[in-house]
């Protein structure tokens, strides 16, 4: 796809996203969807859900436009089985939803993404990249569902990772996933016009489920022709490694507690030990959003190198990935 229709599309999600958003902000005041303060929320006054509805539709909408992605069935799977999560996250934003039905409804999209040709394709036995597939599109979805715990966040990490899938996919000239990173980056931004510091509007979990498990498909889907496997599989996980990153230090500090790490919300994330360590709020969010830039600039580095500097620079990044999370559990929520 030449940058003309990604370009469209990108101006169609940012223009959907910030009309959608001002509708749903409206219609969740009158519906009576609003988070209401608590002991584990950061804001002080009840504010209105649903914008998460208003990036679903703005990604949804955008990426139609231009119906010659090729690749229809493997669109229709992405679609399908992202529409179920944002549904299975509006009915939990709405009545509640167990964790246990929440997870089999990831289950569920991520199946009909395998069945319509979508999974990982590592040079391993079938079995293997059925098992990876699962781990990484469940683990990528809720990863950006814990993310979304302060004003900003996880809309504008959406924003850097969709930026750098985005140029990624123009480079090696994939039609779909820069379609598909273009309508998010588009979506993200016109929604974090009403979510940065103070917010205005929350995505809830219909959006952040429905990011995380996108961005999850767009990793998925990223190919580099002039690299192999062997090297390349390690640039979703640098775009995404602030997400990754937070869940990991829940999980761990969680589970050394004897907590479910998926059941016992908390004040503990990466983002609010920053706030603890004497960052601001706001520059606690910027801080991860020049983290994020940073991971995704080595991402691109390590997509064109070879395995030595690229297995050097990975090795290293977890090293100090390990030694911060130490650090950090150390740092009282």
């Amino acid at each position: 796809m030449s940058p003309g229709p990604l370009l469209v599309i990108l101006a169609a999600a940012l223009t959907a996203g910030v009309a959608g958003t001002i509708a749903a902000r409206n219609a969740a005041i009158k519906l009576g969807m609003v988070d209401r303060p608590s002991a584990r929320r950061d804001h002080v006054k009840a504010t209105p859900l649903l914008g998460g509805v208003a990036i679903y539709a703005a990604v949804i909408g955008s990426v139609l436009l231009f119906p010659e992605h090729g690749e229809f069935v493997e669109l229709t799977g992405i679609l399908v089985g992202g529409s179920l999560v944002s549904l299975s996250g509006l009915v939990d934003d709405r009545r509640g939803l167990a964790p246990s039905v929440k997870l089999l409804i990831q289950l569920l999209a991520t199946a009909i993404l395998v069945v319509s040709g979508v999974q990982v394709q590592l040079p391993v036995s079938t079995w293997m990249n059925l098992l990876l597939t699962v781990l990484w599109v469940v683990g990528i979805t809720n990863a950006f569902n814990l993310l979304d715990n302060m004003d900003g966040l996880a809309g504008g990490i959406g924003v850097v990772a969709a930026s750098y899938f985005l140029l990624m996919a123009a480079m090696n000239g994939q039609r779909l996933v820069g379609a598909l990173a273009a309508a998010l980056l588009g979506a993200c931004l016109g929604f974090l016009l009403f979510n940065f510091n103070p917010a205005r509007i929350f995505m809830g979990d219909s959006g952040s489920l429905f990011l995380g498990f996108m961005m999850a498909v767009v990793g998925i889907k990223l190919r580099f022709v002039a690299n192999t496997n062997w090297v390349t599989w390690m640039v979703p996980i640098l775009v995404l490694g602030v997400p990754i990153f937070d869940t990991a230090l829940v999980s761990f500090s969680r589970l050394r507690k004897g907590k479910n790490p998926l059941t016992s919300p908390g004040k503990d994330h990466f983002s609010h030990r920053l706030v603890r360590l004497g960052l601001t709020r706001r520059e606690a969010v910027l801080s991860l959003y020049l983290l994020g830039s940073f991971l995704g600039g080595l991402s691109m580095f390590i997509s064109l190198a070879g395995p030595v500097e690229a297995y050097v620079i990975g090795g290293t990044l977890a090293v100090v990935a390990l030694v911060g999370l130490v650090a950090l559990d150390r740092v009282a929520p």
